[in-house]
C-alpha cells in the first residue's frame, strides 16, 4: 500500500465496484483491453477484474436483465485513478494508437481525467491526481472545475524509449465512483448522515462531490439525466454494489441509498 497515491490514505476509500452484466465475458474483455485491467478470478458467472494484486472490478452474469437505463438511478461512471500523470499519458497514448472510442477529456484543475463508455453503457473515467499541494482553495473551497484536457501537453509527459503501456500498474485504484440519483440534496443529506461524508462541492442542486480526509471526492451523485428518479430497478444491467475501505468501521455493513444504490462498508485491514 506504500505505493498507492494520497487517495488511498482517506479514512474512507473505494476498493471494489460491481456490475451486472448482460454479457460478462465481452464486458470483461473490454475492461481487459481498454482500461488495462488483469483477471484475477472466476467464478461461476462471475469474473474479478484487478490491476497490481488488487480487485478492483467485479462483474456478474445476469443474462436476463434489461439494458441499464440512464434516466434511471444507478452508475454514472467508475472512476479509475492511476499512479501518476505518465501513467495517464501512457494510456492516452496506447487509446489514440489503438482508436479506442472516448466521450470526453477534462481538465478538473485537481485532476485530469479521460472518459469512456463501456458496451453495456456503463461510464468510466481514466484519471490522474495533481499533486495536493497544487489544489487551490477559494474562500476554503476546494476548486473543481471542467475545462478542455489539453491532450498535448500530457502527451509531452513522454520521453524518447518511455516503455509503452502495458497495462493498468501497480497502485491503480478505483478513486472514486459517481452516481446517478433522483434528487442530488437529497443524496448530499442521505451521505452526510448515513455515512459521515463531507460535501466538498454541491453544483446547483443538480450534483454534489462528497469524501473523507480532504480527498477531492470519493462519491460523485447528479441528477443531470435522472432527476425524479425513483428506486432503482433491480431487473436491468448496470451498478450491483459499491465497495468501501473504512479505516473507522468496526464492522462490515450494507447500506442502500434513497434510490436503491447499494453500498458495502468493510473494515481497513489492520
Amino acid at each position: 500500500m506504500t505505493n498507492l497515491p494520497f487517495a488511498a490514505d482517506a479514512p474512507v476509500s473505494v476498493t471494489t465496484v460491481g456490475i451486472k452484466a448482460r454479457d460478462v465475458n465481452t464486458l470483461a474483455g473490454y475492461y481487459k483491453d481498454a482500461v488495462g485491467l488483469e483477471e484475477m478470478a472466476r467464478r461461476p458467472g462471475t469474473i474479478v477484474l484487478g490491476a497490481g494484486g488488487l480487485p478492483l472490478l467485479e462483474i456478474e452474469e445476469f443474462k436476463a436483465a434489461r439494458p441499464d437505463d440512464p434516466r434511471a438511478a444507478g452508475l454514472y461512471h467508475t472512476a479509475f485513478l492511476l499512479p501518476s500523470r505518465l501513467d495517464l499519458a501512457k494510456w492516452t497514448r496506447r487509446a489514440i494508437d489503438s482508436r479506442i472510442e472516448v466521450t470526453g477529456a477534462s481538465d478538473h484543475f485537481v485532476s485530469e481525467a479521460i472518459y469512456l463508455t463501456d458496451p453495456e453503457g456503463n461510464g468510466i473515467e481514466i484519471y490522474a491526481d495533481r499533486p495536493r499541494e497544487a489544489w487551490s482553495y477559494d474562500g476554503g473551497t476546494l476548486n473543481i472545475g471542467t475545462v478542455r484536457l489539453d491532450v498535448e501537453n500530457l502527451l509531452g509527459e513522454l520521453r524518447p524509449g518511455e516503455p509503452e503501456w502495458t497495462g493498468a500498474p501497480a497502485g491503480s485504484m478505483v478513486g472514486h465512483v459517481h452516481l446517478r440519483v433522483g434528487n442530488a440534496a437529497e443524496a448530499e443529506q442521505w451521505w452526510n448522515r448515513e455515512l459521515g461524508f463531507d460535501t466538498v462541492v454541491a453544483l446547483g442542486g443538480s450534483a454534489v462531490f462528497l469524501s473523507t480526509g480532504g480527498y477531492h471526492h470519493r462519491v460523485g451523485a447528479n441528477s443531470w439525466q435522472s432527476a425524479g428518479a425513483k428506486e432503482r430497478d433491480a431487473d436491468r444491467s448496470g451498478l450491483s454494489f459499491v465497495e468501501f475501505r473504512s479505516k473507522t468501521a468496526s464492522r462490515e455493513s450494507v447500506h442502500e441509498d434513497p434510490w436503491g444504490n447499494v453500498i458495502r462498508i468493510v473494515p481497513a485491514a489492520a
